[in-house]
């Protein structure tokens, strides 16, 4: 038996997050605009447990991204295979991830990816060269360290 599993990301600003690594992956960011419009219409849920940053409902506290290929549960929005999940937590990142992604580009172009990956709000920590290989180690928009291959 396998399991269905997605990756959680402590977040403070679950949204932005979101963006952010929607736009590094070529990711869609989930659209759970039509849940929560139907559980706002039974009262379910209140205002205050939503946001618009696209101009649609979403959680307040959660955003995801999902694989563009990947099925998906067309009630909820919510993505059924590969997924990334911010949810918003209240205390500031302190120490250094204890798991992180390594993003693997085309042969010749991790400096371009870097470079597009800076543009979107990244910043390069470091260099690591060993006799395996070498990556660039990034920071995300809220300091979560990341592996550019």
């Amino acid at each position: 038996m396998t399991l269905h599993w997605k990756v959680v990301i402590d977040a403070s600003d679950p949204h932005a997050q979101a963006d952010f690594w929607a736009e590094t992956l070529g990711y869609l960011v989930e659209d759970n605009s039509a849940l929560i419009e139907e559980l706002l219409g039974v009262g379910a849920v209140t205002e205050a447990a939503t946001v618009e940053p696209h101009g649609r409902r979403a959680w307040r506290d959660l955003a995801a991204v999902r694989h563009p290929d990947d099925p998906y549960e067309e009630k909820s929005g919510t993505g059924l295979g590969r997924r990334l999940l911010f949810q918003r937590v209240p205390e500031p990142k302190t120490v250094k991830n204890r798991i992180h992604l390594d993003v693997h580009t085309a042969p010749g172009q991790r400096e371009a990816e870097v470079e597009r990956l800076v543009g979107l709000g990244a910043s390069v920590l470091r260099m690591v060269e060993v006799p395996g290989g070498s990556w660039q180690v990034l920071l995300d928009p809220e300091s979560n360290e990341f592996c550019v291959h």
